[in-house]
C-alpha cells in the first residue's frame, strides 16, 4: 500500500488530494510541521533535508510533490486526471502543472517566511512588499486562462491538484482578491470538491 509522510499545512496535502480524487488506499504517517519531527535521522533518511512528502511504494521512496504526483499517475491512475500527449491540451497541461513551482511558489514561499516563520524582529518590510507584488502579477495569467475555464484545462486534471492548492492558500494569504475575480470562483469550486475537503482536514 502506498505511504504517505505527511505534515498538516504542507505540500504533501496536494497528495492526499490526488489520492482521494483517484479513490486509491494509502496510509499516511502524519509528522509535526516542526524541525523537532522533521529532521530526525529516522526521517532524514527519507528526505535527506528533513522535508515532506515523502512517498514510499515498497521499494521506491520518493519525493518532491510534482515527481510524487507524476508518478501515481503513471502507475495508477490509468489515464485518469492527465491528457494523452497526442491530446490537444496536452501542453497546456504541462504548463500550469509546472507553473507552481516554478513561478508562483517562489514569492509565496518569501511571504510565509516573512510572516509566519520569522520571528518579529528578523522580517523585512520590502521583502515582503516585493513578494507580495510578484505574486499579484504571477497570479494575474491563471486569472486569464480561467475567464472560460473551470479549470485549468477544461477539465478538472491534476495540473488543478498542483496549481489549486498554491491558489487556495494564496487565498489563505489574502492574496487572492476582487483583482483576481476568476481565481475567487475557482477556489470556490476547488473547496466544494470533496477530495479537496478531505486533504485540507488531515
Amino acid at each position: 500500500m502506498l505511504k504517505l509522510h505527511h505534515a498538516k499545512g504542507s505540500r504533501s496535502a496536494r497528495i492526499i488530494w490526488l489520492l482521494e480524487e483517484l479513490g486509491l488506499e494509502y496510509e499516511i504517517n502524519e509528522l509535526e510541521f516542526h524541525p523537532r519531527a522533521l529532521k530526525t535521522d529516522e526521517h532524514k533518511k527519507r528526505h535527506p533535508l528533513g522535508r515532506v512528502p515523502v512517498l514510499q511504494d515498497g521499494d521506491v521512496t520518493l519525493f518532491e510533490s510534482g515527481a510524487i504526483i507524476q508518478y501515481i499517475l503513471a502507475r495508477y491512475a490509468d489515464g485518469n486526471l492527465y491528457p494523452a500527449t497526442d491530446d490537444p491540451a496536452f501542453p497546456a497541461y504541462l504548463q500550469w502543472f509546472h507553473y507552481v513551482e516554478g513561478t508562483l511558489m517562489p514569492p509565496i514561499g518569501t511571504i510565509v517566511t516573512q510572516t509566519v516563520l520569522l520571528p518579529p524582529e528578523r522580517r523585512n518590510a520590502d521583502v515582503l512588499a516585493m513578494a507580495e507584488r510578484l505574486a499579484s502579477k504571477v497570479l494575474g495569467p491563471i486569472n486569464t486562462v480561467l475567464i472560460d475555464n473551470e479549470y485549468l484545462i477544461g477539465d478538472f486534471s491534476a495540473a488543478d491538484v498542483m496549481l489549486g492548492h498554491a491558489v487556495a492558500m494564496c487565498a489563505n494569504l489574502q492574496l487572492v482578491n476582487d483583482g483576481h475575480p476568476n481565481l475567487q470562483a475557482y477556489v470556490e469550486r476547488i473547496k466544494l470538491r470533496p477530495a479537496f475537503a478531505k486533504a485540507m482536514s488531515l
